[in-house]
């Protein structure tokens, strides 16, 4: 089990990597994490919702996601506020506190998943969440040491040294942890390191001195293109320069934002994330992306202003694109009489000529297809197969006396049921499928038809950056592996997974001196 000091350590990208190092190696791995909160959510082959970071590690372990390995999953809808879905299936709206009190009794659904994928893997890679020790909270903690202790599984703590602190925050874990957590303890990992590794030896060296646990890695600081757990994410705060401008609007409920990796790294793709503050008048193409609250996230556009910038641009000519709950604000209106989001009615931005209707039924599939004819951005589009998933509440019906069309024709994979979705109209594009650009040559053809409205002819470079998606990730999961390999005491590692005993430190300590019984791995 990884745990961390505090949130966005890098968790997620450790288990994800040591996921792949295991599968190289030979050995059927499998990831797991008890509770996640995250906006960035995925539908299964079974039309089940799961955390996103669990369907990273799952490709890294080349293996199916599956919704054992986040048994509970939290969506936030507010400050205080989240909706529940415990093994695929939404269970209730919470507020923090009914959560806090309710949440035990998911135990046995949680320990149901981790049986079932014990008894089909030979190694989990658990992932904690948060900071083991938050001592107001621990009393009903369900995802840190008490999973550790129901896996029977020993713990490395993870610390981020880039944010700075990072001996104090792991010593004062280690203090606020009880004899018998220390003991799960078995070694630590010194994350997002940059600089020269023998200035920092003397201090490890110290640290192993008060904790009494070996430092078995000190990992570089990584630059990989791997999806983000949640909104932590540092893609928020960076501004590609590129030949193209592309604005995505960041709404505060916003939602499956690894929709637009395939864009980013597309050469000569300038994407920015625009707050309230930004300017997405100016972008060559404007995206709203998808929400957990579409009605408040649309009153927070208008309040602000970015709704009229938008449609100013839109009457402009510059192409938008909205997707799931961004489509639904490109609409006329969003009615919710059962008080699924909001409750009651709203103008929408008036852009396509549909309506959105809130249900207490959520859409959850996966789904291919083709995209349809359309003009404008989508022009060269045509006939492209995409791949993805729907996960939304509510159903968009379309003014067919208007002159819109269709955008897509999609195959249900789990019913096989045909479906025209999505909506064009002049420049503006709805769609509910997320993962839209990761298929084929989507992205980069976009990229293309921008700089061709531009006068400027793109020419890829020959560096394999615009090569299939699935191969794209494929190899930065081959390069974490290679990162962690180099820098993390596998052998070590193996012990532990083995024994539950570490025998050395690679810090110059002798054999033994950290010598440590500890549960048997299954």
């Amino acid at each position: 089990m990884i745990q961390g000091t505090a949130s966005n350590v890098g968790k997620s990208l450790l288990a994800a990597g040591l996921c792949r190092i295991f599968t190289q190696d030979g050995y059927r791995t499998a990831p797991f994490k008890s509770q996640n909160m995250a906006l960035n959510s995925f539908i299964t082959r079974e039309g089940l919702e799961m955390g996103r970071a669990q369907v990273v590690q799952a490709e890294a372990a080349g293996i199916e996601p599956d919704v054992d390995m986040n048994p509970i999953l939290l969506k936030p809808t507010g400050d205080s506020q989240s909706q529940v879905i415990v093994q695929g299936e939404i269970f209730d709206d919470m507020n923090a506190a009914g959560y806090y009190a309710y949440k035990k009794t998911f135990i046995p659904r949680i320990q149901e998943s981790f049986d079932r994928l014990s008894a089909a893997y030979d190694i989990i890679v658990i992932e904690g969440a948060g900071s083991p020790v938050e001592i107001n909270l621990k009393e009903n903690d369900i995802v840190n040491m008490y999973m550790a202790r129901l896996a029977k599984a020993p713990v490395l703590l993870a610390g981020d040294i880039d944010r700075g602190g990072v001996f104090a925050s792991i010593v004062g874990t280690m203090q606020l942890f009880s004899p018998e957590e220390r003991n799960i303890v078995k070694g630590i990992l010194i994350n997002k390191f940059r600089g020269d590794r023998s200035i920092l030896n003397p201090g490890l060296r110290l640290l192993e001195d008060l904790i009494h646990k070996p430092v078995l890695g000190v990992i570089p600081y990584l630059k990989l293109d791997i999806d983000d757990e949640d909104s932590l994410s540092e893609r928020f705060y960076v501004k590609q320069e590129g030949l193209v401008d592309i604005a995505v609007i960041r709404l505060p409920h916003i939602s499956n934002f690894t929709d637009f990796n395939a864009l980013g790294r597309i050469s000569g793709t300038g994407l920015r994330y625009v707050d309230r503050q930004g300017t997405p008048e100016t972008a060559d193409l404007i995206i709203i992306p998808g929400t957990k609250n579409t009605m408040a996230d649309l009153l927070w556009l208008k309040r602000n202003g970015l709704a009229e910038k938008i449609t100013k641009a839109a009457a402009g000519g510059t192409p938008i694109i909205g997707i799931c709950g961004g489509y639904q604000m490109l609409g006329r209106y969003l009615k919710d009489p059962d008080h699924v989001e909001y409750g009651g009615e709203m103008e929408g931005l008036g852009l396509l000529p549909v309506v959105t209707v809130f249900e207490k039924q959520k859409t959850r599939t996966r789904v291919r297809g083709i995209i349809m004819p359309a003009a404008g951005l989508f022009r060269d589009l045509e006939g492209m197969k995409l791949e993805g998933y729907e996960v939304h509440m509510g159903a968009t019906i379309p003014d067919t006396s208007k002159a819109m069309a269709p955008l897509l024709e999609l195959w249900d994979t789990a019913s096989g049921a045909v479906k025209q979705d999505g909506a064009f109209l002049d420049n503006i594009y709805g769609i509910y499928v997320h993962g839209f650009f990761d298929a084929g040559d989507i992205a980069l053809t976009l990229v293309q038809s921008l700089c061709a409205a531009k006068g400027i002819v793109y020419k890829t470079p020959d560096n394999g950056i615009e090569a299939d998606f699935t191969a794209y990730k494929e190899k930065q999961y081959d390069i974490l592996a290679d990162s962690l390999r180099g820098s993390i005491d596998m052998p070590t590692i193996y012990s532990i997974l083995e024994e539950g005993v570490i025998t050395s430190s690679p810090y110059g300590r002798a054999a033994g001196r950290y010598k440590q019984t500890g549960n048997k791995a299954p």
